[in-house]
């Protein structure tokens, strides 16, 4: 017999009590609301688009510069953006712009012992973006974001190269994930 079996059938009151307890964050989180972030909150497929949706289908997405950055993690950061936002249907039109800065490093976390030579690297991508409105140049929503990805390096010259690029396009498609959730919980606010 455990000591909650004595507290119960000892006391009716705590009994009571507990019951009382239980039924009001029942109730409690009973009173929660739940809607999804990109769909109908009908329930019915293809009901109509969300406002969240409709409003990330607005944005425009200004040329990521890769000056600090090479040409692919960019790219690969600017198409995901792009993506994520008009999900694959037609751009209506612009009534947001969104600015984004990035930059791409990596180092080594790894030696191979008695060789001194690096075993793994690890790639960190930052960003940096910011939401304004178009008509007013009133700025809405910044942030940043932050990501890394690990890959081993060996004596195959060929292997780090696309060991690198694949590192790249991980963060940057981590980073765009961060980004477009950021953005469409600030829309999901507003509305």
């Amino acid at each position: 017999m455990s000591l909650f079996d004595n507290i119960f059938r000892s006391s009716n009151v705590l009994r009571r009590v507990t019951l009382c307890a239980a039924l009001g964050v029942a109730m409690t989180l009973g009173a929660c609301q739940v809607r999804p972030l990109y769909g109908t909150s009908t329930g019915e497929f293809g009901g109509g688009t969300s406002p969240v949706t409709a409003e990330m289908a607005a944005i425009d997405l200004d040329s990521i510069p890769s000056q600090f950055a090479n040409d692919d993690a960019s790219r690969v950061l600017y198409n995901e953006l792009i993506y994520r936002f008009e999900r694959g249907a037609g751009s209506p039109a612009k009534r947001y712009r969104l600015k984004v800065l990035m930059d791409v490093g990596s180092s080594e976390v790894g030696v191979e012992r008695f060789a001194d030579v690096p075993s793994a690297y690890t790639t960190t991508m930052n960003s940096t973006f910011v939401l304004s409105d178009i008509n007013t140049n009133e700025t809405l929503l910044t942030g940043r974001a932050f990501k890394s990805a690990s890959y081993d390096f060996s004596n195959q010259r060929f292997a780090n190269k696309r060991a690198y690029r694949n590192a790249q396009e991980r963060v940057a498609k981590a980073v765009a994930d961060d980004i477009s959730a950021r953005i469409a919980g600030y829309f999901a606010s507003r509305s």
